[in-house]
């Protein structure tokens, strides 16, 4: 496992926790909770689960100052309180700057998220960029 080199400071009650990150590859798994609902049902909130693709998405390319760029994603399954989801991430394209992760994410082995995650790795910091 190679060392995490970004996004150090993300909550990982939130957004999860790295289990496996190699080079162009994270694994990044979640325990859903509580604070995560939003209905009596227990239906988990959809910004938790793209949370969860980004944060992977993120560490898929482990550069300090990557961002994102854009997303095209598919929601396939609801989610409820104390499902544990696992994410993994793949860069499948790089050009330049701008590079392509593919996640899905799973409960247990039903695929119910997957996204096309369109990152950048600029020279700075996005909010270092003025200074």
């Amino acid at each position: 496992m190679i060392e995490q080199d970004t996004h150090q400071m993300v909550n990982v009650h939130l957004c999860g926790i790295p289990i496996e990150l190699k080079e162009n590859f994270a694994q990044v798994k979640l325990e859903t909770s509580e604070e995560m609902i939003v209905d009596d049902t227990g239906l988990i909130h959809g910004g938790f689960i793209f949370g969860l693709a980004d944060f992977c998405a993120m560490l898929a390319i482990n550069h300090p100052n990557v961002v994102l760029g854009g997303a095209e994603v598919r929601f396939l399954k609801p989610i409820k309180r104390s499902d544990t989801l696992i994410a993994n991430g793949n860069v499948i394209n790089r050009n330049g700057k701008e590079i392509h992760v593919k996640v899905e994410v799973f409960k247990k082995e039903e695929l119910i998220f997957d996204g096309k995650f369109t990152c950048f790795t600029p020279k700075y910091h996005v909010l270092k960029r003025d200074e």
